[in-house]
C-alpha cells in the first residue's frame, strides 16, 4: 500500500491527509477481495521501518489504526472476514494492542475471508525471529538440528499455517519489496502499477488479477513439464 504520501504531495494536501485517503482504500479493496472470492489478503500497513518517520505522522498513522479496528470490526465480522496480523505488535501501544485483540476474537469463527495485516513488520527481522525460536528449541533439546530445513523454518514464520502469496500487488511505480515477505515471495508472481494507493480501485485490482491469470507458474519446472 504505497503512495499516501505522493498522493497528498499531488493533490497539494498534507500527508495525514493522504493516509486517511489510502485508508479508504484499504476498505474498498477488502470488501472487492469478498466479493471475488480471495481467500487471504495480507496488506502492508505499517513497516518496522516506518518508526523512524516524524513522530506526528506516526502519531496520525497509529490514530488511523485504533479508527479502523474501532469502526470495521463489526463489519469484518458481518462480512464473514477473519482478521490476523504479523509483526512485532509489541512495539504498538498497549491500546491498539487490546483492540487488535478483541477484533481477532470477535471475528476468530469467520472463514469467508482472511485478513491479515502486516503491523510493525519487517521480513528480515521475522527470519531472525524464527531462527531464534529454532535455535532456542536446538538448545532446550526439544529438536535435533538436523531435523532443521525449509518447512521448519516456515514453521516458526509470523505466517506459520498461511499459503504464500499467489500475487504481489505493487502500487505508486516502485519496482521493489522492501523488506516484505522475503521468504514467503519466492514464487510468488509480482505486478507492478502505477497507481498511487490512495487511488487503487477494484478496476486496478482486476487488471492485476487478469494479468496474473495469463502468468504460467513453473516453479523452476520447464513448460513442457507443467503441461504432461
Amino acid at each position: 500500500m504505497d503512495g499516501n504520501g505522493r498522493w497528498a504531495k499531488k493533490h497539494m494536501v498534507g500527508r495525514i491527509r493522504g493516509h486517511k485517503k489510502g485508508a479508504q482504500a484499504v476498505r474498498a479493496t477488502v470488501r472487492a477481495c469478498r466479493k471475488l472470492g480471495i481467500e487471504y489478503l495480507t496488506l502492508f500497513a505499517f513497516s518496522v521501518e516506518n518508526w523512524n518517520r516524524p513522530e506526528q505522522e506516526v502519531k496520525a498513522l497509529m490514530s488511523l489504526l485504533d479508527q479502523y479496528l474501532t469502526d470495521q470490526t463489526k463489519e469484518l465480522k458481518k462480512q464473514g472476514i477473519k482478521l490476523k496480523t504479523i509483526g512485532e505488535l509489541k512495539l504498538l501501544n498497549s491500546s491498539i494492542r487490546e483492540k487488535i485483540r478483541k477484533a481477532k476474537e470477535a471475528t476468530k469463527n469467520n472463514n469467508k475471508m482472511i485478513v491479515n495485516m502486516a503491523l510493525s513488520y519487517g521480513g528480515r527481522d521475522e527470519i531472525v525471529h524464527a531462527v531464534k525460536k529454532i535455535a532456542q528449541k536446538v538448545k532446550n533439546n526439544e529438536i535435533d538440528s538436523r531435523q532443521i530445513d525449509k518447512e521448519m523454518l516456515s514453521m516458526h514464520l509470523y505466517t506459520a499455517g498461511m499459503p504464500e502469496p499467489d500475487l504481489l500487488i505493487r502500487t505508486s511505480g516502485e519496482y521493489r519489496l522492501s523488506n516484505f515477505l522475503l521468504w514467503q515471495l519466492a514464487y510468488t508472481e509480482l505486478y507492478f502499477t502505477n497507481t498511487l494507493w490512495p487511488d487503487f480501485t477494484k478496476e486496478d485490482l482486476l487488471k492485476a488479477i487478469a494479468s496474473y491469470q495469463k502468468r504460467e507458474r513453473r516453479y523452476g519446472l520447464t513448460s513442457e513439464q507443467i503441461t504432461k
